[in-house]
């Protein structure tokens, strides 16, 4: 079963995180929506976070896992908010059970096909020898040739853990995801469609979801809106969390 962080009472809302990210991404959001009325799950999808690690990697096999969470949990209805890699799991498990979500959010992403765009980072990250028991520093002073943004760089040590004393590891399953990381990058099947109020927002400043792409968009969520989110990259609800936590406690009213 999927690890979670669970916040609050009131409607089931749940949070879907990005690649390589993890459920204590969402703490701080996740809390303001407990506030406002719902019970937060902000769950760690597999091979993320605490969740387990398998072999089995895609975003059909992660709908069915947020599917098995919700039988599991008595969750018969949900909104969902997904991030990235999250978005598209968010997407497709609303297209295939339309019944089972009342509002749909997806950030920063659309249903389209993406090129591979990880490499630098997936070779920052296997450049690392745990093997030579680095700490916290040593880790990050290898990942700094390969991922020279300070922010990028945070966002993936708060995967480091330690495995043991005197031994860190990556939460994350990088060998699956060096086999399997043309997944990341999948459109959404062509017939799926989810007619329900959705919500896009976008990063003022990315280019995941560009003006291009809203045709696209509308032909499977027809019933959609977009925000954009301004002074904010692909992070969004990191880079304007008051912004993003505005528009989307708006729209889950």
């Amino acid at each position: 079963m999927l690890h979670s962080r669970i916040e609050g009472q009131g409607k089931p809302l749940l949070i879907l995180h990005g690649f390589l990210g993890m459920s204590d991404n969402w703490k701080t959001l996740g809390s303001l929506y407990a506030v406002k009325g719902f019970q937060c799950h902000m769950i760690d999808l597999r091979n993320h976070g605490k969740s387990f690690h398998s072999d089995d990697f895609s975003y059909e096999i992660m709908a069915q896992d947020i599917l098995d969470y919700c039988q599991v949990n008595n969750l018969e209805k949900v909104s969902i908010i997904g991030h990235s890699m999250g978005g598209k799991v968010a997407m497709l498990f609303a297209t295939k059970y339309p019944d089972r979500v009342y509002k749909l959010i997806v950030a920063d992403i659309g249903p389209k096909y993406y090129l591979t765009h990880h490499q630098d980072i997936l070779t920052g990250l296997n450049a690392v020898d745990f093997s030579s028991k680095p700490d916290r520093t040593g880790v990050e002073e290898t990942l700094y040739p390969y991922i020279p943004d300070f922010g990028t760089r945070q966002f993936l040590m708060k995967s480091l853990f330690w495995k043991e004393p005197g031994q860190l590891a990556f939460r994350f399953n990088l060998p699956v995801f060096n086999s399997k990381i043309e997944i990341i990058g999948a459109a959404l099947q062509e017939n799926a469609l989810f007619e329900k109020p959705t919500l896009f927002l976008r990063g003022g400043n990315s280019n995941y979801i560009l003006d291009s792409d809203l045709p696209e968009i509308k032909k499977h969520f027809p019933n959609y809106e977009l925000v954009t989110i301004p002074n904010a990259g692909h992070w969004l609800h990191a880079e304007n969390s008051k912004l993003f936590f505005e528009e989307t406690a708006r729209f889950l009213k």
